[in-house]
């Protein structure tokens, strides 16, 4: 039999998660440059304090919502759990609205597919994030 975990054990644990999540969230820290600009390739760009954050598009679904099962975390009470869906297909970049109870706009509009282009503006919740190309 295992001995029980105590409650600080489990509170010390969740606190290990967490960090681990946060480390997630920050993709240009695994570069070791956070201020170093992005590689070739499709970024969803966010303004943390002040700073311009480039969350890597690197797979070819990506779920974005509050929710520990989404890919990138958007810690905002305005965002749902699962809220959106970048698909990434034969050349394209599409974002779907994963039935969101606040929606997901693109450009000012509210969407719930649309192809995502350098430069168009995403809000979810009251989150903004430029969508990005970067060329090689």
């Amino acid at each position: 039999m295992f001995p029980r975990a105590t409650q600080t054990d489990r509170r010390a644990a969740a606190r290990e998660r967490t960090e681990a999540l946060e480390a997630i969230d920050r993709p240009d820290a695994e570069a070791g440059a956070p201020d170093a600009p992005p590689g070739p390739g499709r970024y969803l760009v966010v303004e943390r304090d002040g700073e311009e954050q480039h969350l890597a598009l690197t797979r070819s679904v990506t779920h974005l919502g509050r929710g520990f099962a989404a890919t990138i975390q958007l810690e905002d009470p305005g965002v749902s759990r699962r809220h959106a869906i970048v698909v990434q297909r034969r050349g394209s970049v599409r974002i779907l609205d994963d039935r969101s109870a606040n929606g997901t706009w693109v450009n000012g509009r509210r969407v719930f597919e649309a192809e995502l282009a350098d430069g168009d503006v995403v809000v979810l919740g009251r989150v903004v994030l430029v969508y990005r190309e970067v060329l090689a």
